[in-house]
């Protein structure tokens, strides 16, 4: 089961770190684990996620992605652009459907 409340602290201290502090990859290495888990609670997980969380998680759309290999994670990334359409995400978006498209 998807511990979204684990997901949510690992979110709030990734996003208290310096963009360059090496300890960033050790947030995305777990994040990606925990998400990749069980494709359809972490789409769950991203159609109640608030625009903040959902920001912090598109820096690892694609490392999801290439672990989930799943074309309704990408229709779920997809939903939440369309619901915080400033966050921008439809970049980060196509690059995580390559990566699924590679697997």
């Amino acid at each position: 089961m998807l511990d979204s409340k684990l997901i949510k602290q690992l979110i709030k201290e990734r996003s208290e770190l310096h963009l360059n502090d090496p300890k960033v990859y050790d947030f995305w290495e777990r994040l990606t684990e925990l998400l990749s888990a069980n494709t359809l609670e972490t789409i769950e997980f991203f159609e109640a996620c608030t625009e903040q969380e959902a920001y912090w998680l598109s820096e690892i759309f694609e490392d999801i992605s290439a672990r989930v290999n799943s074309r309704d994670f990408i229709e779920c990334l997809n939903r939440v652009d369309r619901k915080y359409p400033e966050l921008l995400l439809s970049k980060d978006i196509k690059v995580a459907e390559e990566f699924m498209d590679q697997t």
